[in-house]
Formats: C-alpha cells, structure tokens, sequence
C-alpha cells in the first residue's frame, strides 16, 4: 500500500509539474509574442518614418533636376535667340549690300547707255569720214594713173618686186654676216661651254681589277679553306669560277678573276664560311648559292640608288636592273656604272647650259652603254642593243635614238644624241679613266670560256690563272671518261687555231658523278 501511495503521490507529482510547466510556457509564448508585435509596431513606425524621408529627398532631387534642365533649357533657348538675332543681322547687312550693288549697277547701266549712244554718233561720224577718205584715194589714184601713164594694180606689182629684190639682197647680206661671225665664235663658245661643264662635274676615277684580296683574322683559317686533300677549296672554285690563290701573304687570300661578279660571289661566301665555321662542299654550294641570290637583289638596289640619285622617274624595271648590274662590268677598265653617272651629269648639264631639256639628257647618258651589259654574248654592237632594249622598254624615241647613235651606228636624229656623245668622249677621255690593256685581256678570257661553251656536254668553264689555265666542267651523264680526255684534246686544238696568246694554256676537263638522297 505505501508503495501504491508513494508510486501515485509521485505520478500526481509529475502530472502537477507538467500542467504548471504547460503554465509558464503558455505565459512566456504571450509575452513573447507581445513583444513581437512591439518591435514590429516600431519597425513599421521606423519604415514609415524613413519612407516619409526618402520621400521628400526625392521630391527635393526632382526639383533641384527641373531647376537645372530648366536653366540648361533656357541656356539654350538664349543660345538659339542669340543665333537667330546674328543670323537676321548678316541677313540685313546682306539685304543692305544687295541694295547697294542693285544701285550701283543701276548707276553703271544708266553711265553704259550714254556712252552707248556717245559711241553710235561717233561711230555715224567716222563712217562719214571714212567715205570722204575713200572718195579722196580713188581721185588720188586716178590722178597718179593719168601722171605714170600706168595702171595702179600694174605700178603696186613693179613696186612689190623692187622691194622683194632689196629685202633678199639685204637678208643673204645679213645671213653672209651672221655665218662668218658664228664660225669665228662657234669653236670658242663650244670650248667653253664642255670646259664649264666638266669643272661643274667632278667625279672619283677608279680603275676596275682583277684580283680581290680576301683578309684573314689568322692564318690558322687558310687550312680549313684549303680542306683535307683541297677538297673545300676545289669545291668553292668549281662552284663561283675563281681561282682561290693560297700562299705565304700573311692573313690574306688572293681572288683572281676577270668577272667581277664572280669575285664579289666568292668573297661573299667566303666571308659567310669563315664566320659560320663550318666549311666543306655541301655547306660551300649552299652558301654560294644564297649569295649568288643576295648578289641579284643588290643589283636591282644599286640601280634603284642610281636612278633616284640622278632624279630619272618612271624607268622600266628591267633598265633599272641593267643599270644595277653596270656596277660589275667596266670599259676598258673603267666601271661601266661610274662611267654612266658621269655621262648622265655631264649630258645634265650641258642640256640645260643649251637650253634643253636636261632630264630627258640625262635619262639617255644613263642609258647610253646598257648593251654591255647582257647576260650572254652577242655579235651585235652594244649601242644598237642598247636602243633596241629602251625602245621595247617603252623609252622615247630622243632617248632612243641617242643610244643607238653615240658610236654613230644610226644617224642622229635629235638634239640630245650628239650631246651624249660628246659626254660620252670627255668621261672616257680623263687621265686615268680607261686602260686598253685591261679590255683586251678580259676579252681573251671570255673567247676561252666562249670556246669551251661551244663543246657538247660542257656544263661550266672557267678561265683561271690569268688565261693560262682553263678548267671545264662536264656533265657526268652526257660525257664519260674517254670523251673527257677526247674533249680536252679537241678544246686544246680548237684555242690553238682560233686564238692568238702569250704562253701556253692548260685546259682541265672535270667530270664527277654524285648520287644524292633524302633521309625523312
């Protein structure tokens, strides 16, 4: 039983706890709730109040807006009545000047028709005085008939006749006069106007070689150019026709070739090979054939640097190459190029001290000698070569003629022609400026390789040595062994009938076969 009463005693515990806990919850959810509404009451309140100010911020940025755009618009609108206030001014000033002009040509017309009718009367009065005078010089001519007892038409013939007899007499008397003066002072003033024009000109004189010296930085190098058994030093002649001369000067390497395009080739590669390093027959053909390519774009340079320096405009692309290639041919030893810039100077100045167009003189002296400069041989004279190339190139017909006619081989036909010559003469006639010797040697060199040429199966030759050595190179499949001994043996005979030289010349057929391929 006092268990029975201690087990619900303590159930009536827990339910009297639970329901007095129920009681507190209940009234701490009232209070909280009521203080929930509070802070929402004062959060509305607060909303309220900050809308009420964010409102009337608004409504104060909107005025102060209609404020600006209302000044900005009367701005404009004072802008525009300023404007249109300028505009009916000009517009008066314009209405005033009109008015102006209006009445001073009404003034100007009512002036014209006075003198108008000033002109009519005298006009009426000249026309008859006009009729007296004629009136006048038919009694007059009448008289002079019946006085001569001839016929006025027959008396004006004698009298034409008598003056054109004396005007003739005194014309030829004035010519004879004119003729003897002009021969007394032709020669001088002609002296003194090619002395004038050479002092204006002064230009360097150098005579062409034919051997270049290649410098070294040590003489270590000549063995790597030389190569095991000479093989790097046969390949670089084979390849630019230069005979490479390796001797005791120190620090240098001799080029000896008549062809001073081949020398600069040669000393291009050269120079690129000795800075690269690496130096052997592949690397050799490469490096003359990057250069070879390097030298043709020089060429074209030069002739741009030529025509725009002597201020000639518009020449066909392919004259300007020719006159780039100039600077590797010389004249009996004179550089082609220095010759023909001298030439176009003094034709320059010698047209303009006659009154003649010096450009067009110019254009022509620059020209005159192209026809030296072609890539292969020709039996025709370069001054006909030379015309013919201008007039295919579109030059005019003065430029024309006067190539062609600087050595007289066409007639002249224009001013400019003997001026090109005479220029042509005074820059090839300075001391120092042309050696015969030199030309003929170059030529004798050429007629060595042209023979060789004329072989079949001849693929490049070189003469070398000063003429005394003259290397062929044969193509391997074309040529085998014993025709290359039979082609030494016929090119050998062939120098002996057709040429005449000093000494004797050594004539070297080379035939190499290669088989190349390509590793991938």
């Amino acid at each position: 039983m006092d268990i029975t009463m201690i087990i619900v005693a303590g159930i009536i515990g827990v339910a009297l706890g639970i329901v007095f806990a129920k009681i507190m919850e209940k009234k701490n959810a009232s209070k909280i709730i009521s203080d929930a509404k509070g802070e929402a009451a004062s959060i509305v309140k607060e909303a309220r109040a900050e809308g009420e100010s964010i409102k009337k911020d608004k409504i104060f940025q909107a005025k102060e807006k209609f404020l600006e755009l209302k000044a900005e618009h009367e701005k404009v609108i004072v802008a525009k009545d300023k404007k249109i206030a300028e505009i009916e001014k000009r517009t008066r000033d314009k209405e005033a000047q009109v008015n102006g002009e209006l009445s001073k040509n009404k003034k100007l017309n009512d002036e014209l028709e006075v003198k108008s009718k000033d002109y009519d009367y005298r006009l009426e009065i000249l026309e008859k005085k006009q009729a007296e005078v004629d009136k006048l010089h038919k009694s007059q001519v009448k008289q002079l008939e019946i006085i001569s007892g001839l016929p006025a038409e027959e008396a004006k013939s004698q009298l034409m006749e008598s003056l054109k007899s004396e005007a003739r007499s005194d014309a030829m008397s004035y010519v004879q006069n004119t003729l003897e003066e002009a021969k007394l002072t032709a020669q001088q003033e002609a002296k003194k106007l090619i002395i004038n024009t050479i002092q204006r000109i002064g230009t360097e004189e150098a005579i062409e070689n034919c051997v270049s010296v290649f410098n070294l930085e040590s003489d270590d190098i000549k063995g790597r150019i030389i190569g095991r058994e000479g093989r790097n030093i046969r390949a670089l002649e084979s390849a630019t026709g230069v005979e490479i001369i390796v001797d005791d000067t120190p620090e240098a390497i001799i080029l000896s070739c008549f062809d001073a395009v081949r020398r600069e080739i040669a000393r291009l590669s050269l120079h690129k090979l000795v800075t690269d390093g690496r130096i052997h027959p592949a690397r050799i053909e490469e490096v003359v054939q990057k250069t070879t390519r390097q030298i043709e774009e020089e060429i074209i340079e030069v002739g741009k640097r030529t025509v725009i320096d002597l201020g000639i405009h518009g020449l066909h692309p392919e004259l300007i190459k020719m006159v780039g290639r100039m600077k590797y041919r010389s004249s009996y030893g004179q550089n082609l190029l220095q010759h023909s810039r001298e030439v176009a100077k003094l034709c320059g100045v010698m047209a303009a001290e006659l009154g003649i167009n010096p450009k067009l003189a110019k254009r022509a002296g620059l020209l005159h000698d192209i026809g030296k400069v072609p890539e292969s041989e020709t039996e025709m004279p370069h001054a006909i070569l030379g015309m013919e190339w201008a007039e295919k190139y579109g030059e005019k017909p003065d430029v024309c003629n006067a190539i062609g006619a600087h050595h007289d081989e066409v007639e002249m036909k224009s001013l400019i022609a003997p001026i090109v010559q005479v220029c042509d003469a005074i820059s090839g006639a300075r001391p120092g400026a042309r050696r015969q010797v030199l030309d003929s040697y170059i030529q004798r060199l050429k007629d060595l390789e042209d023979i060789a040429f004329g072989f079949n199966g001849v693929k490049k030759a070189y003469a070398i040595q000063a003429g005394r050595e003259l290397r062929v190179i044969v193509e391997s499949e074309r040529v085998n062994d014993d025709k290359a001994a039979e082609l030494s043996f016929e090119i050998s005979q062939k120098i002996q009938t057709d040429m005449t030289y000093p000494g004797q010349v050594k004539i070297t057929v080379i035939r190499e076969t290669r088989s190349v391929n390509i590793a991938k």
